[in-house]
């Protein structure tokens, strides 16, 4: 056993986030925690590495585990090279050796009395210091840094200057380095290429320790799980699923029609049980005395009538009781996106934006020169390519919020863009509602309404500070200020990322529904495969390539 959480609770300004959360975690378990956005998963492993304190419970490790954590959002590393990151990632695997070797010179002059005990500690550092790949920390290191598309950047360069996609592998790149007993890997997919994606699937499947993470990759999951996790959005609990997630799925749905079934059996039980008591109240109302002309011989038999039409109705309130005391709750109504992107104006198959000799260099590098490319007002293309080639900036220009070093882009002006930037960039200290009506007249009402009908959020969540949203939940609410602009054009950096499983396919839908434009950027595998249209594929010589879908 690595890890057992006991008892955990938790809970924001007096809002409930986790209740009486408890689980194991064993040496090979490779555990999938899923769950809506703002349910807690994030939470729950800033609980696990003591970023956050749990208001009860306890959280207990084994002597000696070590775990590592990639967090989604990235400090921005000031001062520090990908060199020295790497360094101090090998640096454990260094005082591993070291400690070996001094060990080896103590075995050699060590009475026999002492030997036992110095072979012991040996044994045990030289078992970790294999399985953590320390015999072969420099070719690790190469597959690593290769693996996860990371080669290309010169190892002296500020971590800092990095784009968030870079800074993100670098991360990983330097915890799998470390080969700690329990990776705790919060969206480890989000900045991964298709490439990478790949090699990392591989990676974990002979990963010698385990694994506890969170993603919205779907098939990342199917491919690197034997157990789900998942935290209830209206319990707050843990509940444990053998298998991956489709296993999960398939078991979420036997459980929800079971519990539907159940629920509905009760209430018409409950139903017959009053309309039971209800009637044989009624009944006494109705006696027909005997015909025997015997006077006590009626009294007998009205008595004895009466004594057994009570037994009747106590019966039949004691179960009504019985009942009500274990209610089962109705199936919670299921919250889904019910808004979509609609352009205020019909779109025409006109070019609406004209890229002309685009070149972009940044520093000593270039991105891209001479791009050539038009976007007509249905169009639909995916933006490709390895990680770091510029598609982000490409998409940016596009946007209008970085120039081109030479060449230009026409038919930005007046053209409504709907934006998602590859990071939520909310005001922090506003509420829901306000950056939701932000630069729109109306009335607050019908803001609660419109935000409410997206499906997105619920009504009493209006007041709620966007500091106090998940990422996923910021996301959302980003997606829902896009819908309410009716844009003309979508221009979106990995729109599914952060996004959970309830919403990412109703979000989908939206997207596919837009009869406008749409550029994006994803390495979602199922949004690829979902997303007809053509392909701009930036290559790492500077081009741009056009083909089909």
């Amino acid at each position: 056993m690595l890890l057992a959480v006991q008892q955990l609770f938790k809970s924001y300004d007096g809002a409930s986030i986790l209740q009486s959360i408890s689980f194991l975690v064993q040496k090979a378990d490779r555990i999938g925690i899923v769950g809506p956005n703002g349910v807690g998963k994030s939470t729950l492993l800033r609980l696990l590495t003591g970023e956050e304190k749990a208001d009860a419970g306890t959280i207990s490790y084994a002597p000696q585990v070590q775990y590592g954590y990639l967090p989604q959002t990235h400090p921005p590393f000031y001062g520090h090279s990908i060199q020295d990151m790497l360094l101090e990632a090998a640096g454990q695997l260094r005082q591993l050796e070291d400690r070996m070797r001094e060990l080896e010179e103590a075995m050699g002059a060590a009475q026999a009395e002492a030997l036992s005990s110095l072979m012991k500690e040996y044994t045990a550092l030289s078992t970790r210091f294999q399985n953590s790949g320390g015999y072969e920390l420099d070719h690790k290191l190469e597959v690593i840094l290769a693996g996860l598309h990371l080669s290309y950047i010169p190892r002296t360069q500020e971590v800092e200057t990095l784009s968030s996609g870079e800074k993100a592998r670098v991360g990983l790149a330097t915890l799998l380095l470390r080969s700690p007993d329990l990776l705790l890997l919060d969206e480890p997919t989000n900045h991964l290429d298709s490439t990478s994606l790949a090699w990392l699937e591989e990676y974990l499947s002979t990963y010698p320790g385990a694994i506890l993470l969170t993603s919205h990759d779907r098939d990342f999951l199917n491919r690197t799980v034997t157990n789900i996790y998942e935290i209830d959005e209206h319990k707050h609990h843990l509940t444990c699923y053998v298998g991956n997630y489709e296993s999960y799925l398939r078991a979420k749905v036997a459980e929800r029609k079971q519990w539907e079934k159940d629920y509905k059996e009760q209430q018409e039980k409950l139903q017959a049980l009053q309309k039971h008591v209800r009637l044989t109240s009624n009944a006494e109302h109705f006696y027909v005395a005997p015909k025997s002309r015997d006077r006590h011989a009626k009294h007998g038999s009205f008595q004895k009538s009466q004594r057994a039409q009570a037994s009747n109705i106590r019966s039949a309130q004691l179960q009504f009781e019985r009942l009500e005391a274990n209610l089962l709750p109705p199936p919670p109504e299921v919250l889904t996106i019910t808004s979509h992107f609609a352009p205020q104006t019909g779109q025409t198959n006109d070019i609406l934006l004209l890229i002309s000799d685009l070149t972009k260099v940044r520093g000593e590098r270039l991105l891209f020169q001479n791009v050539n490319l038009t976007i007509a007002g249905k169009a639909r293309i995916l933006l490709t390519g390895p990680s770091g080639v510029g598609k982000t900036t490409l998409l940016r220009l596009l946007v209008g919020l970085e120039t081109p070093t030479s060449g230009q882009i026409e038919g930005l002006t007046d053209l409504r863009i709907g934006y998602l930037p590859q990071e939520p960039a909310l005001s922090l200290h506003q509420t829901l509602l306000q950056v939701y009506r932000a630069d729109r007249i109306g009335y607050e009402q019908e803001f609660v309404e419109q935000l409410s009908r997206t499906g997105f959020f619920r009504q009493e969540e209006m007041s709620k500070m966007v500091r106090q949203l998940s990422i996923g939940q910021q996301r959302k609410l980003e997606i829902a200020c896009l819908m309410a602009i009716h844009p003309e054009i979508l221009l979106l950096d990995e729109p599914t990322n952060y996004l959970s499983m309830d919403v990412l396919e109703s979000f989908e839908s939206a997207i596919a529904a837009f009869t406008g434009p749409v550029v994006a950027i994803s390495h979602d595998r199922r949004f690829i495969n979902h997303f007809k249209g053509d392909i701009w594929e930036l290559t790492s010589q500077g081009q741009v390539k056009s083909h089909l879908i």
